[in-house]
């Protein structure tokens, strides 16, 4: 029998894989609450996402079981949210899980009242009474009795849980001066001590990537000339991009490391991660000028051109962990799409190339998963793909140059991946989310600018262009959360506002298009009315609605920088281009409201010390006077992208409208011009300019002494 529930109509992938469980499974809504009013039932919150790999167990195990459907159906008013789509509904429920429990996660399941106050939640529950824990169809039971012989008790934990949320979120500005030296170094402190000096990376497995350590790490560099950040990054990049979690044959890196070797991954790809790290590679090439990290980036960008782009130009959201091992298994399983069998790979490829591909990527008879990483043996038998020595030791092992070495694994690469590519592939979430589009416009525009990449800069104005055309509406200024077979009716956050501004100004830069400043100054004004704290300052993360609890500021760097984060970065910079001091003012607001948990935890905040620190540099315009695509105006352009400059701005100036629109702004700039019929550089810190000049030596040496 197929049963067809309420989630039918939704546009999102995750509900839309929900529709035909047994469970009378409703979209977040008044339909659901008033559901739960009238019929006085408590409500049963489900939060997941499409490509979730414990969402889709607990779906196999539960929520398509009749038995477990029944009681659900019967006891509870069923609501499905994709958190993806719905951050705030999800960030309020998974505080309380955190707060509760300790940790969170998702799936996450929480129970409510019919007045959407929680008073239980946790993550993932098996089905069964397991290890002295009841199962989920207990927990049910044991629930719905509670709501109807203890129901004062049930009532009253929601309300002081609501209580309790809303005095966490209550944050004031600090009026007076923060340390802001001391809160540097104790956040690049915490990184030292947490950092896993043999393997690389921050803390104990399972290993996550979080960009924002790399942000705040290059910039403490380049602020302290302390050599150690620099290191601790890099090592940790090199990991990243050696180990499991980067597809060794398609590019793309999997959401995180399972064990503390980088070897096996949880398989799944988010376009955040993608984006991120891009940006954190091409620092890293900055810095250190090795093509190593030029090349992870470029990998990872054209893995999402290939894999993760709408016709119409704008970036899908994930591919999922699981997939088919074969076209007739029953049941999906995690990275089935990217581990090997070492007969197929010996079967596929000729010795001595067989071999020497084996050498290189770790690949052995019984399995190359480390019992850390594989403690249910689901890789037994099975290979993950990593870099299990340099080049070099396989060139002098098989006699071979490093040349030859590379060109013979370039080959396998190329079968293997054509062989992969039969395989069934794994679930892709083609929703388009205007956040993390803002951030991957971000990755493509700064590739554009470092590796001088014109395809990469078409990517980036495609994106923006789809952003503008789908999710953007002139007539109010406002953006929609995202598109799936035409936009969601679902209004944009604050980190969609907040990451598309950062986007078009990388965009700007890489472009020089000045409609990209002024639409993005136009974001920031509605984001400024929408989501401004006008009593204490900083952004809360959505706008009012009555059914979403609190309204709460994020303000952790995690897996993705926070809004406000973000907001007090784009802020600075638009006030450099366009000299408003509102916005630093702004920005300064923002950074004072955390005050507090800036000097307690710095290291959970790294991207707001980012802004911080841009905020505290003097402003540092790069002009280039010149025609826009003469040779001369493009060497010195390269230069200027070549350096780790954190905090500059790159203007070019042609006299077109573009400057006409600067030199309102930026009066300095109208007496910038070419020198003697050459493309002319102009380097100006705290808007006084140094000699203008005209060679690409001359502009390297200036541009030694900004930073």
């Amino acid at each position: 029998m197929t049963y067809t529930n309420q989630l039918a109509g939704e546009k999102s992938p995750y509900l839309l894989q929900h529709q035909h469980n047994p469970v009378d499974w409703m979209p977040w809504g008044e339909a659901a609450f008033a559901r739960a009013r009238a019929e006085d039932k408590p409500i049963f919150l489900s939060v997941g996402y499409s490509t979730c790999h414990w969402c889709h167990v607990m779906e196999r195990e539960s929520f398509e079981n009749e038995t477990v459907a029944t009681i659900m159906n019967q006891h509870f008013i069923n609501i499905k949210v994709d958190r993806e789509e719905r951050p705030d509904v999800d960030r309020v429920y998974m505080t309380f899980v955190q707060a509760t429990t300790g940790s969170g996660g998702w799936p996450m399941s929480v129970f409510l009242t019919p007045e959407l106050n929680p008073f239980y939640g946790g993550t993932y529950f098996p089905p069964d009474d397991r290890y002295g824990h009841p199962g989920f169809a207990s927990l049910l039971l044991h629930i719905a009795n509670a709501w109807q012989k203890d129901r004062a008790k049930v009532e009253s934990s929601g309300t002081n849980t609501v209580e309790a949320l809303q005095r966490y979120t209550q944050l004031e500005a600090q009026q007076e001066e923060l340390p802001w030296d001391a809160i540097l170094d104790n956040c690049y402190t915490h990184f030292q001590q947490t950092f896993d000096r043999r393997w690389g990376g921050f803390g104990e497995a399972p290993k996550f990537p979080r960009p924002v350590q790399h942000d705040f790490l290059h910039r403490y560099y380049a602020l302290r000339g302390d050599k150690r950040a620099l290191q601790m990054s890099e090592q940790t990049l090199r990991a990243i991009s050696n180990g499991g979690m980067n597809d060794q044959l398609g590019g793309g890196f999997h959401r995180y490391s399972v064990d503390e070797q980088w070897i096996v991954s949880h398989f799944e790809k988010m376009l955040y991660d993608q984006a991120q790290l891009v940006v954190s590679y091409l620092e890293m090439y900055q810095l250190t000028h090795d093509e190593l990290h030029a090349q992870t980036a470029r990998v990872v960008l054209d893995y999402v051109l290939r894999d993760m782009t709408h016709p119409a130009g704008g970036f899908y959201s994930a591919e999922d962990a699981d997939s088919l091992p074969s076209p007739e298994a029953p049941h999906k399983e995690e990275g089935a799409f990217y581990v090997w069998d070492i007969a197929d790979i010996k079967h596929a490829l000729t010795e001595p190339d067989a071999s020497l591909f084996c050498d290189y990527y770790g690949i052995r008879l019984q399995g190359n998963a480390p019992p850390q990483g594989d403690p249910h043996g689901e890789f037994r038998g099975k290979n993950i793909l990593y870099r299990a020595v340099t080049l070099e030791e396989v060139a002098e092992k098989y006699r071979m140059s490093a040349a030859a070495v590379e060109s013979m694994l370039s080959k396998a690469r190329q079968t293997l991946f054509q062989l992969r590519n039969q395989r069934p592939r794994p679930h892709l979430d083609d929703k388009i989310i205007t956040a993390w589009n803002g951030l991957m416009i971000s990755a493509f525009a700064q590739a554009a600018q470092v590796l001088s990449e014109p395809r990469y800069l078409e990517a980036a104005q495609h994106a923006a262009d789809f952003i503008c055309r789908e999710l953007f509406d002139t007539a109010t200024g406002t953006l929609r959360r995202h598109y799936r077979d035409g936009a969601a009716d679902v209004a944009a956050f604050a980190d969609d506002y907040a990451f598309l501004v950062r986007g078009l100004l990388d965009l700007f830069e890489a472009s020089f298009d000045f409609s990209y400043v002024q639409w993005a100054e136009q974001l920031t004004e509605t984001m400024n009315r929408e989501f401004w704290d006008e009593a204490n300052g900083g952004y809360f993360n959505s706008a009012p609605d009555p059914h979403v609890l609190l309204r709460m500021k994020e303000d952790y760097d995690g897996a993705e920088p926070s809004a406000n984060s973000i907001a007090a970065l784009n802020c600075v910079r638009l006030a450099h281009l366009l000299d408003r001091d509102d916005l630093r003012a702004r920005a300064e607001k923002t950074l004072q409201v955390f005050a507090s948990r800036l000097v307690h935890t710095p290291y959970a905040m790294p991207e707001l010390l980012c802004a911080r620190m841009y905020a505290a540099a003097p402003p540092l315009h790069i002009v280039i006077a010149g025609k826009p695509n003469a040779a001369d105006t493009r060497a010195l352009l390269r230069t200027a992208y070549e350096s780790f400059l954190p905090y500059k701005s790159v203007l070019l100036v042609d006299g077109g409208a573009g400057q006409q629109h600067f030199d309102e702004r930026l009066p300095f700039l109208a007496e910038m011009k070419m020198q003697n019929g050459q493309a002319t550089a102009y380097v100006c810190r705290n808007f006084a300019c140094q000699q203008p000049v005209t060679g690409v030596e001359a502009l390297k040496a200036q541009l030694s002494q900004a930073i």
